[in-house]
């Protein structure tokens, strides 16, 4: 019989190619400001691919985050989308209401958000974060002690310079039903503070002696801008949850004690009739105190954040005595 024929066995090893996976691309607006800039750091270190722009300039953030210089509202806005394939677009470029008039901040909080708004739903962006305000919902004798999602917005029946706020909060609600697909989350923070925030109550923290009004001390929340970073940043890593958020820690402290204890010597300030301390606030141009926001410094707006924090997992880590230590911190390096 002939032998049989040996067979050899060769001992191949397998080789898989291990696909990168896909890095996640972002747009964050309003880059130039301190909360963009903090949540961009976050995301970059979380493996997104971030692409920055703002209205004001082109920010320098690092070598591999492009960064634009871009107006919503011409032509070469969408130039930046046809470019990218984003996954998500975080939008912090809000224009808040110390920063020019009333046409200016319309055209940039509701027409521009709208020309985002209607970019993201043409290129199938799958997920949008929009900060709104606690603002919106206004500051009155007559509210609830602890304000939910659900609250009616009633700022723009009591100011007028609070309008394109409360607008752009309704516009985003419209695109969040009109089109599932983009799951739209938008959220609405407390009192926003600590290094580097420029907004209206960071100016009045920032100050050694501001007008506290006769007969008011109304209760306050403040989140620590690395906070709030930290909450857009859970909120960009659960895409498929969508709706508005209240954003707030469960902790509070009366204005006059925040006052103290961030250094602040308060000034007595007439507060009747109601038009009074506007006028007054109107007349002397304070940035920090301005007269449509003297409503909250007269009556309490607590902001209930369970929801955000039961949805995202979220919980401050930075206490309120940690913000007011940096405001003690400044006055006693300068004079304000």
């Amino acid at each position: 019989m002939p032998k049989a024929k040996k067979t050899e066995t060769v001992d191949c090893q397998s080789v898989e190619t291990v696909q990168e996976k896909k890095r996640p691309q972002v747009l964050v607006t309003g880059a130039a400001g301190v909360l963009a800039q903090e949540t961009i750091n976050r995301l970059s270190q979380k493996k997104y691919d971030v692409v920055a722009i703002d209205f004001r300039r082109a920010v320098q953030i690092g070598d591999d985050i492009p960064s634009y210089k871009v107006d919503f509202l011409k032509r070469g806005f969408e130039d930046i989308f046809r470019q990218h394939k984003f996954d998500a677009v975080i939008h912090l470029g809000r224009v808040g209401t110390d920063i020019g008039g009333s046409h200016f901040r319309h055209n940039a909080n509701v027409r521009g958000t709208q020309k985002l708004f209607d970019l993201c739903v043409k290129y199938e962006v799958s997920q949008v974060i929009v900060l709104s305000s606690y603002f919106v919902y206004g500051a009155s004798a007559y509210n609830p002690a602890l304000l939910d999602e659900d609250t009616p917005l009633k700022a723009s029946d009591l100011s007028l310079n609070l309008i394109d706020t409360v607008e752009l909060d309704n516009l985003s609600q419209i695109y969040m039903y009109k089109y599932r697909r983009v799951r739209m989350k938008i959220l609405r923070p407390c009192n926003i503070a600590g290094p580097g925030v420029r907004n209206n109550i960071g100016r009045l923290l920032s100050r050694k002696v501001v007008p506290v009004l006769w007969g008011f001390n109304p209760v306050m929340q403040f989140l620590h801008v690395s906070d709030m970073a930290d909450a857009i940043v859970k909120a960009c890593g659960k895409p498929n949850i969508y709706g508005i958020f209240n954003v707030a820690p469960n902790d509070w402290a009366p204005y006059k004690e925040v006052l103290r204890r961030c250094d602040i010597i308060g000034v007595p300030m007439v507060s009747i009739p109601d038009a009074l301390p506007m006028w007054i606030a109107r007349m002397a141009g304070w940035e920090a105190f301005p007269s449509y926001l003297v409503n909250y410094f007269k009556y309490p707006v607590i902001v209930d954040g369970s929801r955000f924090a039961k949805a995202f997992n979220f919980s401050p880590r930075r206490s309120l005595e940690e913000i007011f230590l940096h405001y003690r911190e400044m006055k006693t390096r300068r004079w304000v």
